[in-house]
């Protein structure tokens, strides 16, 4: 069951991610021009922070 949390996180996190991206770059006025590394920095801590807190909340 872990695994589907996690893979429904994931997807999560992508549209979150990409959604936060558009958030920033609205407010500075034009795009990125590394979008993508950016998107992986976003990702990247969110998905380091809700995995943690899955397994911690998922321990017996």
């Amino acid at each position: 069951m872990e695994i589907v949390y996690f893979t429904l996180m994931g997807i999560g996190l992508y549209f979150a991610s990409d959604w936060i991206l558009e958030r920033i770059e609205t407010r500075r006025g034009h795009r990125f021009e590394n979008r993508s590394i950016i998107f992986f920095v976003i990702i990247l801590v969110l998905a380091l922070v809700s995995f943690q807190l899955i397994s911690h909340f998922k321990q017996p």
